[in-house]
């Protein structure tokens, strides 16, 4: 299949990455952050959580962020809503688009938000009949769509119906997550390749964990595959919770020096988005996760120190 001349990035670090950092994240920062992804070029940026702060902390806030953003014209910022309670948080705070998750595993479904996947798809039934109302646009995300921490594999026959139900409900697109990162080229194909049988690829897109460091080749066999949209998360932001130490989500940066490298365009500036991820991990005291961010830095900071020795 032919590789699609151009690429929407869905940049998840406000949301998913800092929603896995240990420490409290001002909102300030939070706002600085999605400020700097907006001005590199970025047009999907989740900027929260309405989740119940009990279980993520971190997004505790998010009425704050949305009371505080300076929306652009042509950026969307969506929130993550897990309930009816959450979707009217998220509309009263501002969100104008909504996202919505299930799991490909009875185990991590019911690990995760104890209940079943039926179960998790019903309580759905009401945000999505309330979007329709409103017409709020809603995402989906499918968990361990290459892997389960509870359960080990998946086959695609287990995400293949989670697909189909979260699209029958109305969600315009759905996001397929490789949460603990054990996916690789193969088994991405073998899911892609099953997947496209029934549903279109503009209603597809990837969301891959970099914990074995097999999250680029993933894309990139989702990109031969016809997927246009790719989850990311600037520098790296975040973990995976199920493997000690570990990288979580791909960094943005990667993404987009492999995009450049292929000639596909997804309206990135990457000197500014390696500068916004460079800026978030000195103020959170971590190493910046994005391999290109870090290469390329040196090598602009090793040319700047040969020009001014001349």
């Amino acid at each position: 299949m032919q590789l699609p001349q151009r690429v929407s990035i869905v940049e998840v670090g406000a949301r998913d990455g800092l929603q896995n950092e240990g420490q409290t994240v001002a909102v300030a920062t939070k706002l600085r952050l999605i400020e700097a992804l907006a001005d590199a070029g970025l047009k999907r940026i989740e900027a929260g959580s309405f989740v119940n702060p009990k279980w993520v902390p971190q997004m505790a806030d998010s009425e704050a962020v949305y009371a505080g953003l300076q929306k652009r014209s042509g950026v969307v910022y969506p929130a993550l809503t897990p309930n009816l309670q959450g979707f009217e948080r998220a509309i009263t705070a501002g969100a104008e688009e909504v996202a919505i998750f299930a799991a490909a595993s009875e185990g991590f479904s019911q690990a995760n938000i104890n209940c079943s996947i039926a179960e998790s798809l019903a309580r759905f039934a009401p945000v999505m009949e309330a979007a329709r109302d409103l017409q709020v646009p809603v995402r989906g995300y499918v968990s361990c769509v290459l892997g389960c921490p509870v359960a080990g594999h998946i086959t695609p026959e287990q995400v293949k119906p989670v697909v189909s139900e979260l699209l029958a409900m109305g969600c315009y697109e759905v996001s397929l997550g490789d949460t603990i990162g054990t996916g690789t080229a193969g088994t991405m194909q073998a899911l892609l390749e099953a997947l496209l049988q029934t549903f279109p690829a503009e209603k597809l897109a990837v969301h891959c964990h970099d914990t074995y460091g097999q999250a680029l080749s993933n894309i990139l066999v989702a990109l031969q595959h016809g997927i246009a949209t790719i989850d990311a998360s600037v520098a790296g932001l975040g973990g995976c919770p199920y493997a000690e130490g570990a990288t979580g989500n791909v960094a943005t940066e990667d993404v987009v020096y492999m995009l450049q490298g292929m000639h596909i365009d997804c309206g990135v500036d990457l000197d500014k988005l390696i500068i916004a991820g460079q800026d978030i991990s000195a103020e959170l005291g971590r190493r910046n996760a994005s391999r290109a961010a870090l290469a390329l830095s040196a090598k602009r900071a090793q040319s700047q120190a040969g020009s001014s020795g001349q």
